[in-house]
């Protein structure tokens, strides 16, 4: 396994795998056993400028080419993650910690971004507009932006590099990919190596394995990338925002989340249990659309939780190698303290743990809090772990300020067993996504996904895609001839 590792435990830039020339190296663990992985120098400001030098020299030709040569790039792709599925989940496995149920997860959903990437290169379609003047065509291409700097986090690093990665290549554009320093190989070499093997001429895509506290600003200050893709929390969100901004830079930014699972008086509790157990626990709750809240109508509050306590109680922490695991570790032990630290806040304030999950290493078990006071800070942020918070709610006027009363506004899903119910509630919630009868976790290739608030700007698949990764040109043409008024 951790030969795997060691061969990509390198930069990839200019279609080159060459090491870091930075004087220390990002150490890659594996969250569970603290084993160690790969040791990969870091990249420093020159190889960043080299990686976006090399991605700007390389994307015009790319460009220029034939959209049905580069389709097929992105056809090889998806072949060779199909028959790489089992070393994938390998690395998923080892360098995040994921379960096996999570990899097959994250592995399906790339493989569907992927199979859109290939409709992508073909979508730019060009107009042409009347105009009140006689004798003018108006001529509007869609063109490439040139360069996009990607950066991807460590929850879901293969699914959220590619998402931007594939179809910034398949619009025609470079692309420079910065992975989280925790998921170096699955959110960054890793996929470098699959598209080499695919046959993506080199220079189009390049990796960075680096640090801020090597590079600064120097990934998204650098003059060459037009659009930078962030994934990631909202903290740092801001800042890339800022920082591009005023160097006229796009942005694409899908940031955290304090969701909310509401069920309605009418609900089928069996159900929504499940949806509500899935939704906050999947990944050890390490999802920005995860249920960090769990609203339920006081009628049935105590069946509700009766059930959901239970159905917590039975879930198998442990290692994600074993296929009946359904929490594996939280990625490192900052993020454990974190998740504790929260956890024994909110209980001096007053809160009742139902589930009292105990810590090991990164193995953080779960944990059910209710009577949260209105004031507790756990309630506005987002707790990237396995804790629930149930809060019993008084119809559903009381329910909508409750779920609004948050800085951030990703994902939501309510249950009812009144659809047009679930529908006139969801327009009521400032999100950029919410479910009726389902689960908070969703994303599709084809639907624009992103948030409100401080869940982020932007959005990214389908049309939102080509929107985010393109730019439009006017170009007009006079048949006959202008009359100039001098």
């Amino acid at each position: 396994m951790s030969s795997n590792f060691t061969d990509l435990a390198q930069q990839y830039i200019g279609g080159e795998w060459r090491p870091g020339t930075g004087s220390w190296d990002i150490i890659d663990f594996n969250p569970y056993n603290g084993e160690k992985l790969a040791s990969i120098t870091i990249a420093t400001v020159d190889e960043v400028d080299d990686a976006y030098k090399a991605a700007e020299a390389a994307q015009k030709q790319w460009a220029a080419g034939n959209p049905y040569a580069r389709r097929a790039v992105f056809e090889k792709a998806l072949r060779l993650v199909e028959d790489r599925e089992a070393e994938i989940t390998d690395l998923i496995i080892a360098e995040l910690g994921g379960t096996r149920l999570k990899a097959a997860f994250e592995l399906h959903l790339a493989k569907e971004f992927l199979r859109e990437s290939i409709q992508l290169a073909l979508r730019p379609e060009g107009k042409i507009l009347p105009s009140p003047i006689d004798g003018k065509e108006n001529r509007l291409y869609r063109v490439p932006v040139g360069v996009v700097g990607v950066i991807s986090p460590f929850n879901f690093p293969f699914l959220l590099a590619i998402k931007s990665v594939a179809p910034a290549l398949a619009l025609g554009n470079g692309v420079v990919l910065k992975p989280h320093q925790n998921t170096p190989v699955v959110g960054g070499s890793l996929i470098a190596k699959i598209f080499e093997d695919a046959g993506l001429p080199g220079g189009l895509l390049n990796v960075v394995i680096t640090d801020i506290a090597e590079i600064g600003d120097a990934f998204i200050a650098h003059p060459v990338p037009k659009v930078i893709s962030f994934t990631g929390s909202d903290k740092v969100g801001r800042h890339v925002a800022t920082v591009c901004a005023s160097l006229f830079k796009r942005t694409v930014l899908e940031l955290g989340g304090n969701s909310a699972l509401v069920v309605l008086d009418d609900a089928d509790v069996d159900y929504a249990v499940d949806a509500a157990v899935f939704s906050r626990f999947v990944h050890q709750g390490q999802v920005c659309m995860a249920a960090n809240r769990i609203l339920v109508d006081r009628s049935i509050q105590a069946e509700f939780t009766d059930k959901f306590v239970a159905k917590v109680k039975s879930l198998k922490a442990g290692d994600p190698r074993d296929p009946e695991t359904v929490l594996g570790p939280v990625i490192n032990s900052s993020q454990a303290d974190a998740i504790s630290g929260a956890v024994e806040q909110a209980l001096a304030e007053g809160a009742t743990a139902l589930v009292h999950g105990t810590t090991t290493d990164n193995l953080v078990q779960p944990t059910v809090l209710t009577d949260v006071p209105d004031e507790s800070s756990i309630l506005r942020q987002e707790i990237f772990g396995p804790v629930a918070l149930l809060i019993p709610f008084d119809g559903e006027e009381e329910a909508v300020r409750l779920v609004n009363d948050t800085p951030y506004g990703l994902s939501g899903a309510v249950h009812t067993a009144d659809v047009e119910r679930g529908v006139a509630f969801a327009k009521q919630i400032d999100t950029g996504m919410f479910h009726v009868n389902d689960g908070t976790v969703h994303d599709e290739p084809l639907v624009p996904f992103g948030g409100e608030k401080h869940s982020g700007m932007g959005r990214l698949n389908g049309e939102t895609t080509v929107d985010a990764f393109t730019t439009q040109k006017w170009i007009s043409v006079q048949h006959g001839r202008s009359a100039f008024p001098f």
